[in-house]
């Protein structure tokens, strides 16, 4: 049996895992080693022991545990209720009301906790209730905390960037600054097309009052503003280069510690339940980054990496055509394998491709990050979708519905950034050296 036999029998059997429904991890190793076992048999399993070391010997990957533990520190403090309060305040009075709040939290919260399955549980379990007790447009409402959920993977600090970086040795620094001008424009575009609609359809949202005297106005900004001066201490002492991704996530946990203790709860108890619930995040991301090297040691073992990068250059594809078959291939797979699992079983094939047709690594880091979110919310397994349905009353179909509009956008923004890359290379390209 050859090689290239071999590897599409391996990508059956992967396939095949996840329509049984086995976990993302296992359904990347078991068709890793099948494929070693065919390629070389017991001997070819004697590198293990290295790639076991080298998957997880990665200052890089030190930063996606505390970033994580930060966020469950704000989840469990009521933080989080906190920032959606000061927010439901000062952005409320804009067309859409809380929809409104709805995207504004989710582009802030995202700049803490770097995942975009928290920042829409964490934003759409206290949300949900109040849209729903105030009778918001249901798929309207559902859709927004969806869509806002994935501005969790755009903006630093990005799991999704950190484990790009991993695979491909580019700056984590730039691959966060990248995504900040990209996370801002989507953060707007999305805002826009609320308050557009819910002018043209006034009853999608009932009006909210919002802050009503100065002094109510400081109370929500006392809410907002110490979080907004910790994402900017964080995100600019990367930008300044004093500090790496890991060293400032650490910091970061400190301060949320700090602000915990001044402006929410902290006890011992919260802090063991964030310690464990961190934990079992990063024991999931972790697995599927080894099970990803584990499937990248099996490839590169047969040098089918070099033959699929020969194969897809000799087809003689122009850059634009090229770019649509990649925009092909993750809207596919966007609808069958979770964002982690995207990253780490393509990323190892095509990387050397990209640099052959002289893509930017740092600006495709963003590209792939958007469609990774457009995966987030296509059925049928986007993981947002069942994380908003998850906490309401409602139908699937209806968060569906409701997400169709923010897919569009997400669409739009893609071409833009084709069109004009220093969208998302500018910051990264004036960072010091």
């Amino acid at each position: 049996m050859t090689p290239d036999v071999m590897i599409i029998l391996a990508f059956v059997i992967f396939l095949a895992l996840l329509g049984a429904g086995m976990s993302i991890p296992f359904a990347i190793t078991i068709p890793g080693i099948v494929y070693l076992l065919m390629q070389g048999g017991l001997p070819a399993m004697k590198g293990l022991g290295l790639v076991s070391w080298g998957s997880l010997d990665s200052f890089t990957l030190t930063a996606i545990p505390l970033f994580i533990f930060m966020a469950e520190i704000m989840q469990g403090g009521g933080l989080t209720l906190r920032i959606y309060r000061g927010l439901a305040k000062l952005v409320a009075p804009i067309p859409g009301g809380l929809l409104q709040t709805n995207i504004a939290g989710c582009a802030l919260f995202a700049s803490i906790s770097g995942s975009s399955v928290a920042t829409a549980a964490s934003i759409g379990s206290v949300a949900l209730p109040q849209l729903l007790k105030r009778n918001y447009h249901r798929p309207m409402a559902a859709g927004s905390l969806a869509a806002g959920g994935t501005l969790g993977i755009l903006f630093p600090p990005s799991l999704a960037m950190i484990v790009y970086s991993s695979f491909t040795e580019v700056s984590v620094a730039k691959l966060f600054m990248a995504g900040v001008f990209p996370g801002l424009i989507l953060t707007g575009m999305f805002m826009a097309y609320i308050a557009i609609r819910c002018m043209i359809s006034p009853g999608l949202a009932p009006k909210e009052a919002g802050a009503g005297s100065f002094g109510e106005m400081a109370l929500a900004a006392l809410d907002v503003v110490p979080f907004m001066l910790l994402i900017g201490g964080i995100l600019g002492s990367i930008y300044a280069g004093w500090m790496t991704p890991a060293e400032a996530a650490a910091c970061g946990c400190l301060l949320v510690l700090l602000l915990c203790a001044v402006f929410g709860e902290l006890r011992l108890s919260l802090l063991n339940q964030a310690l464990q619930r961190a934990v079992k995040t990063v024991g999931n991301i972790l697995f599927i980054v080894y099970a990803a090297y584990v499937f990248s040691y099996a490839i590169s073992l047969s040098g089918v990496g070099e033959s699929v990068t020969a194969f897809l250059v000799g087809l003689h594809l122009s850059r634009t055509g090229f770019f649509v078959a990649l925009f092909l291939l993750y809207t596919l797979l966007g609808c069958l394998v979770e964002s982690l699992g995207m990253i780490v079983i393509t990323v190892p094939l095509l990387f050397p491709v990209l640099l052959q047709y002289g893509f930017d690594p740092v600006w495709f880091g963003v590209i792939l990050v958007m469609f990774i979110e457009l995966g987030q919310i296509s059925p049928p397994i986007g993981i947002n979708l069942f994380v908003i349905q998850s906490i309401w009353d409602g139908e699937l179909g209806q968060v569906v519905l409701g997400t169709i509009p923010f897919h569009i956008i997400m669409f739009v923004l893609l071409a833009m950034l084709v069109i004009w890359p220093d969208i998302a290379l500018w910051l990264p390209e004036h960072m010091p050296k």
